[in-house]
Order: C-alpha cells, then structure tokens, then sequence
C-alpha cells in the first residue's frame, strides 16, 4: 500500500502544547467529501469540549481535493489533524478505519463518516458512557430510545438497512447480542480492546468486523438520531450491496466447520452445472462415458468461482490462481476415481450394501477433499526454516 502522512497543526498553537496523547482519536473514513470537511471540522470544534484532549485521523480515499481541503480547514481547528491517503484503497472504507485504527494514539477511538450525518456532539457522550460503564465498545445506535435513523433518504434505503440489520443479527446472535444497531458506523472502541492485525475488512461495515472477530467483552450503547448528508451524495451502491453479503459470508465461514458446511453446499450446487453440461454433450452425440468426464469438469469449475469468491476469498495471495485452480481440480477428480473402488472395498470386504457404500463413500471423499482442500490449495507455501512465501492474488 502506498501512502502519504501528513499532520496539519492548529494555526499558532505549538504542537508540543497539545497533550499527548489525547483522551479520544476521531477517526474519520472519506472519499471524495471535500464539500463536507469544513462543517465537520467546525461541528468536531464546537462540540468536543476543551477538556476533553482531541485529535483527529482523516484516513483518506479520495480521488478529488479532500486532502488539500482538509489541510486547509485544519488552519482553524484547536486540535491536531492527521491526514493518511491512500493510493491503493484496499478494503474499501473499512480499510480505512483500520488504518486510522493503527495511527491512533488515544486511548479511546471515534469511528464517525465523513459527511456530517453522524453528530459530532455525541463524541464526549460516547467516551464517558465508555469510562462510566467499564465498556470496551460504546455504539451509537438509531434503534434504541431516543435513536432516529430520520436522515436515511428514502424508503429503500430504510428498508435496505433494515433488512442488512436483520440479517446479520440472525446470523451472528451471540456476537451481535446488546447491539441493536450493527449497521452503524459511528462508535468509540477502547485502543486496548481490539487488535487490528485480526481485521479483515470488505467494504464499508466496520462494526460488524469488529464485534464479529474480536469483540470486546463488554459492549454498551447511546441513542443517536442520524443526520441528513451535508453536501454529496451516498456511497452505497449495488457494488457495496454485493461486497457487504461477500462479506458477511466470509465472516460466517470463519469457523472450520462452518466452512465444511459451505464447501457441501457449494458441492451439491455443482451438481446443476454438471448435470446441465451432460445432457447438452449427450445430445450432441457424445457418448456418455466422456460426456461424464467433461460435464464432471464444469461441476469442478463452477465449485472453485464459488469457493474462491465465498470461502477462502483472504487466503488466495498464497498462490498464483492457476496453480489454485490445476490444484483443485486435481483434488477434485481424484475423489471421482477414489470414490469407485472405495465403495467396491466397502461392498467386498465388509460386507455393506451398496446404496450405504455409497453414502458412506460419499462422506469419506468429502472430508478428504476439504481437508486436502484447504491444506494443499488455500494454506501458505512454507519455505525452510518455517517461512512462508506470499503472492499477489490474481
């Protein structure tokens, strides 16, 4: 990743003034919300109290002049401020909270969007609601008492977050439980309670990677009442729809067995493709044997799109994808020549039925293809002396 820092100090204020390190880092996600930095600023600046020691940590993705108006705005501003762009956004603006997440030198952590709908006014509340309670996470949530989610536009954007919502609660009940509001992305967070390393953001969810992969233990919540956008217009986009369920997968499978789960689902679902492929190469006149082998093929194909997109998405730098895919491939044939004698062994030596030989095949080879799945496909290469050697995913 490249990037370049810069610290923008208040005008006529010695940086060695400032108290280091501040009680609380804002940490402020942007992309291309030039139009929206001055009237955060002077929000930030009118809100967070004197007493309460402040920096914050723009970390951002623009393509546009936000970075030059930051440091412009910053001119006016009572506190230090931090700029971190980013020439390759990797991971979208959740990326970028966990960079600013790494530069923070606070002992609590502000999460709030650029574009002025999360009220900055909510900050010292946040933090003290943090110290009063002994809480790690400190979420502000539109779904509580006193919350509002009024500056969402439109019913389709209510119904998405929403649905988004009621999604990841079902999904995560014990991770999410006592967050109403897992969508939100204005929060404060102990430095000491999360380590970012652990992190593997996709898009723009933040929260939901937090309490998800390392959840502090005790978690409290504020009401806020979402603002209407300053200047600009949303970011959400289909794109972003489709990057938060990838996501929402990936964190769903993190466990070995729900990652078994996964890979015997995706398994059943190429039997379509296969069965689709026989029957067109049948028609054509192929004779059923080689027909077999070359639909067998598209069922393999199909199995890999889906296990790289949805399963083992963060763990494809470790090898070119033509050397995942022959790999796979060859796994996966193998299990349909094992597969035959197996079950004649099973039928001749022990005796077994053929219909339960074959059940039972059937699971043998499954368990073997995971497991040689994940350990000579998706796991790193080791080098001596215990190394391991990483590649660019393609």
């Amino acid at each position: 990743m490249s990037s370049h820092e810069y610290t923008v100090p208040a005008e006529g204020l010695d940086a060695a003034e400032v108290a280091e390190p501040g009680a609380v880092t804002i940490v402020v996600p942007t992309f291309n919300e030039s139009a929206n930095i001055r009237q955060l600023l002077h929000q930030i600046t009118e809100s967070v109290p004197a007493r309460l020691p402040c920096e914050v940590v723009f970390v951002d993705d623009s393509t546009d002049d936000t970075p030059e108006v930051i440091r412009a705005a910053a001119q006016d501003c009572p506190f230090p401020v931090a700029v971190l762009h980013r020439e390759d956004p990797v991971g979208g603006l959740g990326g970028a909270v966990v960079e600013g997440l790494k530069a923070a030198t606070s002992d609590w952590i502000v999460v709030m969007d650029g574009d002025c709908q999360h009220p900055p006014s909510l900050v010292p509340e946040l933090v003290a609601t943090g110290e009063r309670t002994n809480a790690g996470l400190v979420v502000a949530s539109r779904y509580i008492k006193g919350g509002s989610r009024a500056g969402l536009a439109g019913s389709y954007r209510v119904a998405v977050s929403r649905g988004a919502t009621w999604l990841t609660k079902a999904l995560f009940p014990r991770r999410l439980h006592g967050i109403s509001d897992p969508m939100s992305g204005f929060f404060a967070i102990r430095r000491s309670a999360v380590t970012a390393d652990v992190l593997k953001p996709l898009g723009y969810k933040i929260l939901l990677e937090l309490a998800v992969r390392s959840r502090p233990r005790q978690v409290a919540e504020v009401p806020f009442v979402f603002q209407d956008r300053f200047a600009g217009e949303s970011k959400s986009s289909a794109q972003e729809g489709f990057r938060f369920l990838r996501h929402l997968v990936g964190l769903r499978t993190a466990s070995p067995v729900a990652r078994m789960v996964g890979f015997g689902l995706i398994g059943a679902s190429g039997f379509v493709p296969n069965l689709v492929g026989l029957w067109a190469l049948t028609v054509l006149g192929l004779h059923y044997v080689p027909a077999e082998i070359l639909a067998n093929q598209l069922g393999v194909a199909w199995n890999f799109l889906l296990i790289e997109q949805l399963l083992f998405r963060d763990r494809r730098a470790h090898r070119r994808w033509w050397d995942r895919l022959g790999r796979f491939a060859l796994l996966a044939n193998a299990d349909l020549v094992l597969r035959i004698p197996l079950i004649a062994l099973l039928v001749d030596r022990f005796g077994m039925g053929a219909l339960p030989a074959t059940a039972l095949a059937l699971v043998m080879t499954f368990v073997l293809r995971f497991v040689g799945t994940e350990a000579l496909v998706y796991l790193p290469r080791r080098r001596r002396g215990g190394s391991t050697t990483a590649r660019r995913a393609v």
